[in-house]
């Protein structure tokens, strides 16, 4: 099969053929129809994380028909659309998983990292944490939501945002967008601080309070706020817009060094400052729910199996705004806006 794989070499991906993926006893195989970008797959692919597989296939916001299923698979069968998340197993004993915060478990391995991911033309899952989809769903448009929207979805629960609130968001990326609007259904208001033309003009168009640069000092008190973006000097910038007894969360896997920051200016009246680590499937359940009621559409870059270098490069450069989806091989052609 053909794939897209990490090399020696820091920051190159590479098209590749590959043996068709075997299935454990527990594991499902699926031809992919559509993999989204993740800023987490170029933090793989430049190295900024470290490496856990020699030649790994990143991508795991993936969509896929299963083609084929283990012998212990009992939940999923041949013909079923599925989707494939980042959190890929978890040890499902430890203190953590039996808290039901499996995000946290020591022994959790991921997709595209630990294991190869969606920029090929098929790949395998445990069943446990594959996520059924209905027959008729689209691909292209669900893809991103395993990543962008699950995690994005897991910081706006994080920021703790009153009803009505002012929600802040710094870089204004796939998984930002799609924050941005569950926010605004739920009755906030988004201030969006972001670098390029591109991501300013999507926030202005979802409908905004706020658009300025990533380091604008917002109009109005931030009740909370959420950093997508991985750089560390937004971090102080965030606090210090956000009000006493406010929320500061940050949302990657990967963020440049953060700068000493100020006691009474940056943090105290009570501001608190929160990461996210992964999702649970809880989580994801939740959230793919949530975004069936709402009929949450991304904003979507589409481009062909072939382009997927392409796609890394445009999301490195900040020159594609919203959500990047790399089409099914089978249906490789150029890239479309959509």
């Amino acid at each position: 099969m053909r794939a897209w794989a990490t090399t020696s070499e820091t920051g190159v991906l590479v098209e590749v053929e590959r043996p068709l993926p075997r299935t454990a006893p527990d594991e499902v195989l699926l031809r992919v129809e559509a993999c989204a970008v993740c800023r987490t797959d170029l933090h793989v692919i430049d190295r900024e994380l470290p490496v856990h597989r020699t030649g790994v296939v990143p991508g795991h916001q993936i969509v896929g028909i299963v083609t084929a299923v283990g012998a212990s698979v009992r939940r999923l069968e041949p013909g079923d659309r599925v989707e494939i998340a980042w959190l890929r197993t978890t040890c499902g004993v430890c203190r953590w998983c039996r808290e039901g915060r499996e995000n946290l478990c020591p022994d959790s391995r991921y997709t595209g990292w630990d294991a190869d991911g969606g920029f090929a033309e098929y790949a395998v899952v445990p069943e446990a944490f594959a996520y059924p989809l209905p027959a008729d769903a689209d691909p292209v448009a669900i893809a991103p939501l395993l990543c962008a929207g699950i995690i994005g979805y897991r910081a706006l629960m994080r920021a703790m945002l009153p009803p009505g609130g002012r929600l802040g968001i710094y870089g204004f990326g796939s998984s930002a967008h799609l924050t941005a609007r569950l926010a605004m259904a739920a009755g906030a208001e988004v201030y969006a601080l972001t670098r390029g033309e591109a991501n300013r003009a999507l926030a202005r168009r979802l409908g905004a309070a706020f658009v300025g640069d990533a380091t604008a000092a917002p109009p109005q008190p931030l009740d909370s706020a959420i950093v997508f973006a991985p750089a560390g000097e937004l971090v102080p910038a965030a606090l210090q817009a956000t009000t006493r007894g406010g929320t500061v969360v940050l949302a990657g896997i990967h963020m440049s060094d953060i700068p000493a920051m100020d006691y009474t200016q940056n943090l105290f009246d009570e501001r608190d400052l929160r990461t996210v680590t992964a999702n649970t499937r809880a989580d994801g359940a939740a959230f793919l729910r949530l975004a069936q009621n709402l009929r949450l559409v991304p904003e979507v870059t589409r481009y062909g199996f072939a382009q997927t270098g392409a796609a890394i490069d445009d999301l490195r450069t900040g020159k594609a705004s919203g959500s990047l989806v790399i089409a099914a091989a089978q249906a490789d052609g150029s890239r479309t806006g959509a």
